[in-house]
């Protein structure tokens, strides 16, 4: 439902995440989707946060379960509300006069989504009286200066709406009544959001900058993977604040360099950890505009420990800027430490557990010594080339012919799928549309061929490549 995007006729394939993408009619959304807001949902224990998050999102990311205190630290997921991208945050139940030392961790986790949100969903129990707990979170919700919308959940019926009433003693002007649970009054609530996000203004986003031709680097992983010290190795001073105690980089940093005769911004980021080891609020806000850097990057270079290995934030981190279209370059840093067979492992060891994105490039380096930095740049470069460029249509269907005869899609369910013809719909990333006369019938397996294909004949090594199959309609073949 809302976590979807806007209905194609269209089935959409991306090598870095199955549902990403999008077509050619959607090259306005996709210009403003860097800049995505952010939707906090809060509440106390039990009133169906997570059953809510997961109904906006459209999909089951949040664990939901019938007892207090499931969601403890916080979700992020992409997701499309009226054909507008938004990220939403999922938080753990909220309750800010504890005295618990974990309610009072997960109520520092909270107060860092609100103060970065853009617009906050504030749901309360819509079939039990209004708590203390109510009372207090709506006051702090009110300083906090944001956009408030408040929902009573868990009204699935008239019955329950009578209940409603009482929320208001809560000096609330508006309530949603709605039932998470069986999607009720959620359409309602949507456009709701939509009044209270930011407006987007769709010329501004697609208008170029005055460096639009500058890379946007952003910098990303873990605390004390040696992103501040390739950061001032390129930048040529000491930009960043260099310790090697981790976590000493709360915002994300930005800069004008030049390496190579070539200009690039970079954007420093804070270490970004595992949510259960983030404690502080400040970190917590500074994991969170790591994540927003993300967005606005054209590529991602993933600096890794190659002393500590590839572990699951590493993978975490390169599928999220997967999901966002962007180029990715990991390096490996710190290969200064290693001896040649340690470092021929840590090799191995990369490749393999970030075989789900083979074309990001391992790139093995010593920010300190700056052994491999010059080589990671022009990667850089190659990655921002690939990212922008462009095939022509006669091009590519020449090309299709061969492919075609090769390997045609192959009959599935007693029909016979064509691709009539193959165009590159967007750059950065790489969209491509293939008009097809069933592509609800080709595998993902065959749409993996067509996108490795695309890649070894046109040199996108290092950048994600969509590929949207569209059905040949009376209209199109005009």
């Amino acid at each position: 439902m809302s976590g979807d995007r806007p209905e194609t006729s269209s089935a959409t394939l991306s090598d870095s995440a199955p549902d990403a993408g999008a077509d050619a009619e959607e090259a306005t959304e996709e210009a403003i989707a860097a800049s995505r807001p952010l939707i906090a949902v809060v509440g106390r224990p039990n009133v169906g946060k997570s059953t809510l998050f997961n109904r906006l999102v459209g999909q089951r990311v949040a664990i939901v379960y019938d007892a207090p205190g499931v969601t403890r630290d916080r979700n992020y997921a992409d997701a499309w509300l009226a054909a507008r991208p938004v990220t939403v945050v999922d938080t753990g139940g909220f309750d800010p006069t504890t005295d618990d030392p974990m309610s009072q961790g997960i109520a520092r986790h909270v107060m860092a989504a609100i103060a970065e949100a853009d617009v906050v969903l504030c749901v309360l129990d819509g079939s039990a009286p209004p708590t203390q707990a109510d009372a207090d979170a709506i006051r702090l919700l009110r300083r906090s200066g944001k956009p408030v919308l408040y929902c009573a959940n868990k009204v699935d019926g008239p019955k329950q709406e009578v209940l409603v009433s009482e929320l208001y003693q809560l000096g609330v002007d508006t309530l949603h009544a709605l039932s998470a649970l069986h999607g009720r009054g959620l359409g309602e609530l949507e456009r709701a959001l939509m009044a209270a996000l930011p407006p987007v203004d769709p010329e501004a986003a697609l208008a170029p900058a005055e460096d639009a031709e500058v890379p946007r680097v952003a910098l990303i992983g873990r605390p004390n993977a040696g992103k501040s010290s390739l950061f001032n190795a390129l930048s040529g001073s000491e930009r960043s604040l260099v310790d090697d105690r981790p976590g000493t980089t709360r915002d994300a940093v930005d800069s004008l360099v030049e390496v190579g005769g070539h200009a690039y911004r970079l954007i420093d980021t804070a270490g970004i950890r595992k949510r259960a080891k983030v404690h502080e609020e400040v970190e917590s806000q500074s994991v969170m505009r790591s994540l927003k850097a993300v967005g606005r990057a054209d590529i991602v270079v993933l600096m890794c420990d190659a002393s500590c290995g590839i572990g699951e934030q590493e993978q975490r981190l390169l599928g999220l800027a997967a999901e966002r279209g962007r180029g990715l370059v990991v390096g490996l840093n710190k290969m200064d430490l290693l001896s040649p067979r340690e470092r021929k492992e840590a090799l191995a060891n990369a490749e393999r557990k970030l075989s789900f994105a083979r074309w990001a490039k391992l790139m093995p380096l010593s920010a300190k010594t700056g052994e491999g930095v010059t080589a990671l740049m022009r990667q850089v470069k190659r990655t921002h080339r690939e990212l922008h460029r462009r095939v022509g249509t006669s091009e590519l269907n020449r090309f299709f012919e061969t492919v075609l005869e090769r390997r045609p899609p192959p009959t599935r369910g007693g029909k016979a799928p064509r691709i009539y013809y193959v165009t590159q719909a967007q750059t950065n990333p790489p969209l491509f549309v293939a008009m097809c006369s069933a592509p609800e019938v080709i595998p993902e397996s065959y749409q993996r061929f067509v996108i490795g294909q695309l890649r070894s004949a046109f040199g996108f090594e290092s950048v994600p490549v969509r590929l949207a199959l569209r059905k040949r309609t009376r209209r199109s073949e005009a």
